[in-house]
């Protein structure tokens, strides 16, 4: 193998061991906002994997290009949901007639 291609993969095994340290350390009240902050970097990877994948070259590195931004895009959009049903649980409920909850705020 290539010294540089085990460098960087040693580099990438050490970044998924602090990620894990990292987030398993997080109490539960910043869940919210760590995922925004999440959101907002995997929008700059999603950045990063298109350009990587505008000067892809051999048919291998478009095929990578493809599923990096596919990733990211996936990545980017469900962290936006999960953010966003997160937000919504701090809403307070309306009450409907009678006092009770209306249908519209119960899922």
């Amino acid at each position: 193998m290539n010294e540089t291609l085990i460098v960087n993969f040693t580099y990438f095994v050490l970044a998924v061991f602090v990620g894990i340290e990292v987030i398993s350390k997080v109490p539960t009240i910043l869940h919210t906002p760590l995922m925004s902050g999440s959101n907002a970097i995997h929008g700059i990877i999603l950045v990063g994997a298109l350009i990587i994948a505008a000067g892809a070259r051999t048919p291998l590195q478009i095929a990578l290009g493809f599923v990096a931004v596919l990733l990211a895009t996936t990545n980017v959009v469900g962290g936006f949901v999960v953010t966003d049903r997160m937000l919504e649980m701090f809403k307070g409920r309306r009450l409907g007639a009678g006092g009770n909850p209306s249908t519209e705020e119960k899922r």
